[in-house]
């Protein structure tokens, strides 16, 4: 849910027009011929292998199926290709310590004339994203995903490398209540409810728990969370991971589950009140910012963004 990494991959197909630069020097268009051609010169055992575009949850990366059991990710931005060399390194070591599958690497691509970024090839993970799944089981998800949170945090840290992802609750905020201010203005959002959100997450800033860094995905929206046959099965797209302050995972709690469900996550996670105050920061902010930029239409990240900023708001009258 990062607006920075909300990408989406051009679908024409063709030769090597695929790689061609979209929108800005950073932001990359890619096509089954890239692949096709990356996999020809560099990984020629897969060359017969038919490829399919995967599915897109608008983040930085683009997918493509390679038969049934790979996949292909191609990084749109500079963002996520500076992810790509920290994935290969930890995500296997850190598969084992973890109760949900998470991709695993099994090539990694090099840049080229055909595409100019480090990309890799992972294990195909089965199952649909939260925010398309129907009837899926948020008691189920709750308990397993705060304790996939619970035991990332677990995981030592020593030689970690530092998330990628920018603190928004650091600085003056000026941003956050600007975005505050316009949408109460269109009658999107209770200005001094809001505002008391995003307080209580600045005074939990002084807390010993967020100056205690922790293994933390970092991306933890639903369209990066899989499950199958309803049940919660794999988390996807790490490109934030590495070590921080664990509030950022707690969004889940406001962007997925319910005022009846968030207890179990919240229990199974074992936070503090304060890294739970700051993740409901968190997640307003992150809503704010999805409603300013999508809107009220029926856009994912739309959705997403309209019931963070509902239940954030819910949850802080409830509780305080």
């Amino acid at each position: 849910m990062d607006e920075g990494r909300d990408l989406i991959a051009d679908e024409k197909s063709g030769r090597r027009d695929a790689a061609e630069t979209k929108m800005n020097a950073n932001q990359l268009s890619v096509s089954v011929a890239t692949v096709r051609e990356l996999l020809d010169q560099q990984f020629p055992r897969w060359a017969d292998r038919p490829i399919t575009e995967g599915p897109s949850a608008g983040t930085g990366n683009a997918l493509f199926r390679l038969g049934d059991d790979l996949v292909v990710r191609l990084p749109l931005h500079l963002g996520s290709a500076a992810a790509v060399d920290m994935e290969l390194t930890w995500l296997p070591w850190l598969a084992s310590q973890l109760p949900l599958a998470v991709p695993i690497p099994v090539a990694a691509g090099v840049p080229d004339e055909v595409f100019p970024r480090p990309w890799a090839v992972f294990r195909w993970l089965r199952g649909v994203g939260l925010d398309t799944y129907e009837d899926v089981d948020l008691v189920d998800v709750a308990v397993r995903l705060g304790q996939f949170v619970a035991a990332l945090r677990n995981i030592e840290v020593t030689g970690a490398p530092a998330s990628l992802r920018p603190h928004p609750l650091q600085g003056d905020g000026s941003e956050v209540r600007s975005d505050i201010r316009a949408l109460s203005a269109e009658g999107m959002v209770d200005e001094a409810l809001a505002t008391a959100v995003w307080d209580s997450a600045l005074a939990a800033l002084a807390a010993p728990s967020y100056h205690l860094p922790v293994w933390i995905h970092g991306d933890l929206f639903p369209m990066n969370l899989l499950a199958d046959r309803g049940a919660l099965s794999a988390v996807i797209d790490f490109d934030l991971m590495g070590t921080g302050d664990s509030a950022v995972d707690m969004v889940p709690a406001w962007t997925l589950l319910t005022a009846e469900t968030r207890p179990l996550f919240r229990e199974a996670s074992g936070v503090d009140d304060d890294t739970w105050i700051r993740g409901r920061g968190w997640a307003l902010k992150a809503g704010l910012g999805a409603v300013r930029r999508y809107g009220v239409g029926g856009h994912p990240q739309a959705v997403i963004g309209r019931y963070a900023l509902s239940q954030t708001i819910a949850d802080y009258r409830q509780t305080s």
